[in-house]
């Protein structure tokens, strides 16, 4: 891996590559095709997502029409009703959501979501952006399936400049309307593979899909990159004692669709994958190199000493990442996330300015080459010394991250 080659491939992915996109699988083929240059087989595996083509959404507040976008997914319908600014989600705020339409400052999660359907509300409205930047852009949202579970009101986003508007105007009555045609369409995941001595495997996994308002060179097609550049270092290796697999992953960002698709789609042969590798944003010129683990501890143990005797900084836990090493933790493979996370003063993600103009191409080629000797060591090691049990702790984290649990209040 070269910085020309870098810098080739993010001009080439250079665009909004969202679910279920015509972009989104342009970006798979020529992943695909990326790897099999680098000697790799390679294929796709498409698997189903819901998607939805708003035709129309609108908010007014005391007759005030407000910039808006409709949720993808929240159905077809109108509502009027007071406006209830809930800055917390506690019962006592809850309690307050009857009859009326919510302002969040969180986003539409699950366990909010249906404590205030519960409660009475009968709508929605977030905001995302910031008010000091110069942009009014508005996101476009997803009610995902496995949040609503099929209970839908009217949901809309607003801009951040906007929300504060309507706290500081408190308007007596907002309207929500959304029209949309909800439906089914195909993401894909690419799959390439370098064979081993055994028919074991390191998994590697990175995301390509980016939201809907940003060109996701951060995040993630640095993690991409960063699959591609340990698969540049390591083919040369080959055969190591494991086979290294790379699974990019689309849909990441409605849910980690695509490595749920994975597991679900290779559940009989998970027991042959010793241990997941997950790349999440790497490559920036600033930000600390963090390590999460979804494993035993000793596994973090072992990165710590493993950084420490290069020099490398490092900042790393036992948890659950918000990225598809959760699905592999969940189904009994030990995970791990690997990122680089720069300051929000530095580099953001999900908007405009995610774009190639954050990473370092050399932050990116000391990253892949730390990365590579930690997959090397991981793939030709005569044994994977890392346990398949996943511990207690961590597993009552998936169940809360994954909805099965809800998450004791601190």
């Amino acid at each position: 891996m070269t910085a020309e080659m870098i810098r080739e491939i993010l001009e080439k992915t250079d665009c909004v590559r969202f679910s279920g996109s015509a972009a989104e699988k342009e970006a798979a083929e020529y992943l695909k095709s990326l790897c099999e240059g680098l000697g790799a087989t390679a294929h796709l595996e498409p698997f189903d997502v819901d998607v939805a083509e708003i035709h129309s959404a609108s908010l007014t507040a005391d007759g005030k029409e407000i910039p808006c976008k409709g949720y993808r997914l929240c159905g077809t319908g109108s509502v009027e009703a007071p406006l209830c600014y809930l800055p917390n989600t506690d019962p006592a705020s809850i309690a307050r959501a009857k009859g009326t339409i919510v302002l969040l400052d969180t986003g539409v999660t699950y366990w909010v979501y249906h404590d205030l359907l519960d409660a009475g509300a009968v709508g929605f409205i977030t905001h995302d952006g910031d008010i000091r930047y110069p942009d009014r852009d508005i996101d476009l949202k997803t009610l995902r399936p496995y949040v609503s579970k099929g209970r839908k009101v009217p949901c809309v986003t607003v801009n951040a400049k906007d929300a504060l508007e309507l706290v500081r105007e408190a308007p007596k009555t907002v309207s929500i309307r959304v029209e949309q045609t909800e439906s089914a369409a195909q993401s894909h995941n690419v799959v390439a593979e370098i064979p081993g001595q055994t028919e074991e495997w390191i998994a590697l996994s990175a995301h390509y899909d980016s939201t809907h308002l940003s060109h996701g060179a951060y995040d993630n097609m640095s993690g991409c990159i960063g699959l591609l550049g340990i698969l540049d270092a390591l083919k040369g290796k080959a055969p190591l004692r494991y086979g290294l697999r790379f699974i990019f992953c689309g849909s990441e960002e409605v849910g980690l669709l695509g490595s749920k698709a994975y597991t679900a789609a290779h559940e009989e042969e998970l027991d042959k994958i010793a241990l997941n590798i997950n790349l999440d944003m790497i490559g920036t010129y600033m930000g600390k190199f963090i390590a999460c683990v979804s494993a035993e501890d000793k596994l973090l143990h072992y990165i710590e000493y493993f950084c420490a005797l290069r020099g490398w900084g490092l900042q790393g836990r036992q948890d659950v990442y918000s990225s598809d090493s959760t699905p592999f933790a969940d189904n009994g493979v030990p995970a791990l996330s690997f990122a680089r996370i720069a300051p929000k003063s530095q580099a953001t993600i999900h908007n405009r300015y995610d774009t190639r103009e954050l990473l370092s191409t050399d932050q990116l080629l000391a990253d892949i080459g730390f990365l590579a000797d930690f997959t090397y060591g991981m793939a030709n090691a005569v044994k994977c010394p890392v346990s398949r049990e996943i511990p207690e702790n961590v597993r009552t984290k998936l169940d809360e991250y994954l909805l099965r649990k809800r998450k004791k209040e601190s």
